[in-house]
């Protein structure tokens, strides 16, 4: 069978078989897998109207196009399969516990607290664990993930129940949709005197997609104009029926204020957990768990909280979290008080990685530091790759011209003090909708203080600064006072979302609209050597105005367009404008006009945006 040609670049024929392909690829990895020169894929796609090179990273659209046109089934591996190979090429597995049923042990029942912004929720934890960390939010949000274990007792028996406070910003929610994920039982939270709200529906969606059992807390029951029972009506409409109702969704009416029945809440969480989950793990297997938040720490560099999920961390164990690697040197509890063991469901602060991991990242224990290097390194180039593939603008030959010319773009670097809040504000950001018009570019982020480097990359690029709950460090203002580069701090995630999205308007080119000012219906025409061709007209409507702009009509059809009026008299004055019921004569830089025509005099004006 003839090899196909793409503008006459003669390509190899497949016979319908399936390449795979990383996310994020190059032609040269495509080229590489079916033995072909890289070159000739970059021609062929040049001819396809896209403009490639052979190392860049391409989307998959692009690498599924070139695979038609060759008869090849180009299948993009998705990160998720992409890193079950990776771990699978060094005999490792993520998420199953090792071992027969009888090594599995009861672990306490991980629980995320979600719902609406001001329904109470860090209240609540303040409640349970008899500290206060809302007043130390800004704004009065929660905007850090924290995992906390608190006894209760059941049937005389002391357990333990672990916690996950998920933000409760609209901003976060991938950082929610991770907590449901990570977690056994939701506590969705809701106010007895409100009812629910956008936020709550979300978290019910979140809880019920990752297929969580949901236990809800009517809170704020002493409040005047409390009805918990409107709130079981509501909540049927979600699938959420009370068992009062015949229903098996366990509803407790607390207030976190006056501490009434917290306790009664804790025991419907392990009720709701021994009836639906018997939630157990194997505690002698090497240890796998999620990193649950990551900042960077001055003392002690790169720290993670991370939930145990299954197995035991140790002191000294080798890890690997997303492209993150290093030892565990220290864990700390949620006190402050070192901890040398952490078995399933336990959380814990990890001090050892060489870098900050991604808020939901993976953590595995391996046997050895080179392992947990080799698999971090290939995540990042992958990530990398992707990446680079996700931002790069696609442009075709009949958009080059267009793209050559002047683009508004707003380029950012995000610098924030932990890996949760850095990925949620990037995702906010580059959710706002201001059209096509106006590009915002995430060309940097990270976790820490603002440096040299990140003000050296913004001056060369055009950047602006955005740091979150940090500040630059030791030379960076002086270097970007010097530099011109523009540093914003935020300690409230919505004033920079209306503030970036502020500029994005503002760079916005002007939208002009038309407003008509008047017309004009020629009675008249004289002829003078000096001027010309004179119109004498009466003001039909409105106002007519020296070097406005008319377009001309005759029997409602236009035959002229943006037609400047060059002279305007009224009797034998020069004057600037006449009057709806007044006569005038004037002059247009059109000479084809006839008696009866209608002169519509318009202009154009700055259309505020919304």
């Amino acid at each position: 069978m003839q090899a196909p040609s793409v503008g006459g670049i003669r390509l190899p024929r497949g016979n319908g078989e399936t390449i795979r392909l990383a996310r994020g690829a190059s032609l040269a990895d495509f080229a590489e897998k079916i033995d072909a020169n890289p070159s000739a894929l970059v021609q062929a796609l040049f001819h396809l109207g896209e403009m490639v090179t052979a190392t860049q990273s391409v989307s998959d659209e692009i690498l599924e196009l070139l695979g038609s046109e060759m008869n090849y089934n180009v299948q993009v591996v998705s990160p998720e399969d992409e890193d079950r190979e990776l771990l699978d090429s060094f005999d490792l597995t993520f998420g199953e516990d090792e071992g027969v049923e009888a090594d599995l042990e009861h672990r306490p029942p991980v629980v995320t607290v979600m719902g609406h912004v001001d329904y109470g929720k860090t209240r609540l934890l303040d409640t349970i664990r008899k500290a206060n960390v809302r007043e130390g939010e800004a704004g009065g949000i929660t905007q850090h993930i924290g995992a906390y274990q608190v006894p209760t007792v059941l049937e005389g028996n002391e357990r333990l129940i672990t916690f996950i406070d998920t933000p409760g910003h609209e901003a976060f929610t991938a950082m929610r949709a991770r907590g449901a994920k990570a977690t056994d039982i939701a506590i969705v939270v809701i106010a007895a005197d409100d009812g629910v709200m956008p936020q709550t529906v979300e978290a019910i969606n979140h809880a019920q997609a990752a297929d969580v059992p949901i236990v809800v807390a009517v809170n704020k029951i002493d409040v005047e104009g409390a009805n918990p029972e409107k709130i079981r009506q509501q909540l049927t409409e979600y699938g959420l029926v009370a068992e009062e109702y015949g229903g098996e969704t366990m509803f407790v009416e607390i207030s976190a204020k006056q501490n009434i029945n917290i306790d009664a809440l804790l025991v419907a969480v392990l009720l709701t957990a021994d009836a639906t989950l018997d939630p157990r793990a194997n505690p002698e297997q090497s240890a796998q768990g999620v990193a649950i938040e990551a900042h960077l720490d001055r003392g002690r560099g790169p720290v993670a909280t991370v939930l145990i999920q299954r197995g035991t961390l140790r002191v000294g164990d080798s890890i690997v979290a997303g492209d993150a690697y290093g030892r565990v040197r220290r864990m700390l509890d949620e006190n402050g008080d070192d901890v040398r063991e952490a078995f399933p469901s336990r959380p814990v602060q990890v001090v050892g990685f060489t870098s900050v991991p991604g808020a939901g990242d993976s953590l595995l224990v391996v046997d050895e530091d080179r392992i947990a290097r080799q698999i971090a390194d290939r995540r990042n180039a992958r990530k990398r790759n992707a990446l680079a593939a996700k931002s790069r603008k696609r442009i075709s030959l009949e958009d080059l011209d267009s793209v050559l010319k002047e683009t508004h773009q707003l380029n950012l670097i995000i610098k924030g003090d932990n890996s949760g809040t850095v990925e949620a504000l990037e995702e906010a950001l580059l959710g706002i909708d201001v059209g096509d018009e106006v590009e915002l570019r995430v060309i940097d982020r990270g976790v820490g203080g603002v440096t040299e480097t990140n003000v050296n990359l913004a001056s060369a690029s055009n950047a602006i600064i955005i740091g979150f709950n940090v500040r630059a460090e030791g030379k960076a203002t002086e270097l970007a006072n010097r530099e011109g580069v523009e540093v914003r701090y935020y300690s409230v995630i919505y004033r920079a979302i209306e503030e970036i999205e502020q500029a994005l308007k503002g760079m916005l080119k002007p939208v002009y609209e038309e407003v008509e000012l008047g017309r004009t219906e020629i009675r008249a025409l004289f002829k003078s050597s000096k001027i010309g061709l004179i119109a004498g007209c009466m003001v039909l409507s409105g106002v007519v105005r020296r070097n406005a702009k008319a377009r001309i009509l005759r029997d409602n059809m236009v035959v002229a367009e943006q037609t400047p009026i060059q002279s305007l008299r009224r009797e034998k004055d020069d004057v600037t404008e006449v009057r709806e019921g007044f006569e005038c004569g004037m002059t247009l830089s059109f000479n084809d006009i006839r008696e009866g025509d209608i002169i519509e005099t318009y202009e154009m004006r700055e259309k505020p945006r919304e």
